[in-house]
Formats: C-alpha cells, structure tokens, sequence
C-alpha cells in the first residue's frame, strides 16, 4: 500500500458521519444494507449519506452494487484489511510496537 491511498482512507475516515457509515457496514457483514436501511439507521438526510458513501467509495473504503431498484453498499474488507496491516507494518516497524505490546500484555 501507498502512504498516498493509506492517507486517503484515513481522512475519509476522519468525519465522524462516515465512521458511523463505515462501522454500520462492517458490522453488517458481507450482504452489506440497502442505502435506505443505513439512513433509517444512522438517521441522516439522504442527500448527506449520498455525499460521505461518494467519499468512502473514493477512498476505495465501500462499494455500492444495485439490485434490482435496490442500491446496496458493503464494506470493502480487502481494503480494511490492508489499512490496518499498512498501520501495524509501517507504525510498527523496528519493533516500536513490541515494547508497548509487551506492557499491555502484563
């Protein structure tokens, strides 16, 4: 992974809205949830989830996949996982991480 693309994510991330939108569809799994039911469930207008799924599906973070006249978004988990493995490689490197690993351990 590129700093570039690991930046991009991280800031699409930063909005507290997109958190919300991006926790909602990890947790919904791999059938992700109708664009409908995340407004129903983060309670937002329909123009404003538009704008932050544009921006998390930007950042290579989410997919949108129309079914029928319904728009279904999931999480991407090969992206997720690569953000997180990118942050423990690079954070990480010459064993910084394995000291602080080591005090929480105890």
């Amino acid at each position: 992974m590129k700093i570039e693309l690991a930046a991009s994510q991280l800031e699409s991330l930063g909005n507290p809205t997109r958190l919300r939108l991006y926790r909602a569809l990890v947790r919904a799994g791999v059938d992700g949830l109708p664009v409908g039911g995340l407004q129903q469930k983060l309670n937002i207008p329909a123009s404003t989830l538009s704008h932050h799924c544009r921006k998390l599906i930007d950042a290579g973070l989410v997919t949108q996949e129309r079914t029928g006249t319904t728009l279904i978004c999931r999480a991407n988990y090969k992206a997720m996982t690569s953000l997180v493995g990118y942050l423990a490689d690079e954070c990480c490197a010459d064993g910084a991480c394995e000291e602080r690993r080591e005090t929480t351990e105890a």
